[in-house]
């Protein structure tokens, strides 16, 4: 089911760099983090409950793939993993490297900014992510 006027049923939300039939991973343009991914369940619903066991798993294993792939591509001090959807109640999981210099080390990237200056991760993030998930979820 999608629901016009939400940002992850009337297109991607970002850029893809991964997807099957039930969850895609997103790099959205966050210009203060360039590494932040969002894994988003294909179909509106609002909480993991929405999902059956099955989904609940899938949805549950491409996000450790991401934090996995992050983790080993950009070697961030502390991963976060957030799902909220207050704004967006489409189900997504922010996955979020963080660096001790990064705008708001060590508050959440939602707190009070302590730096101006984005963290730096490498150029080719984007494909390299997308080729990790490419063989760790085929």
């Amino acid at each position: 089911m999608k629901v016009s006027g939400c940002v992850f049923c009337d297109g991607d939300g970002g850029h893809v760099v991964w997807r099957d039939a039930g969850v895609r991973v997103i790099a959205p343009d966050e210009s203060d983090y360039p590494g932040l991914l969002r894994v988003v369940w294909s179909d509106h619903v609002a909480e993991m409950t929405d999902l059956g066991q099955r989904e609940r798993e899938r949805v549950m294993r491409v996000v450790f793939a991401v934090e996995d792939a992050a983790r080993q591509i950009l070697s961030p001090h502390k991963m976060n993993l957030a799902s909220f959807g207050n704004v967006v109640p489409h189900l997504h999981w922010h996955v979020i490297p963080r660096f001790r210099d990064d705008p708001h080390f060590p508050n959440a990237i939602w707190g009070a900014r302590l730096r101006d200056q984005p963290a730096a991760i490498a150029p080719d993030f984007r494909a390299a992510i997308s080729a990790r998930l490419a063989t760790v979820l085929a």
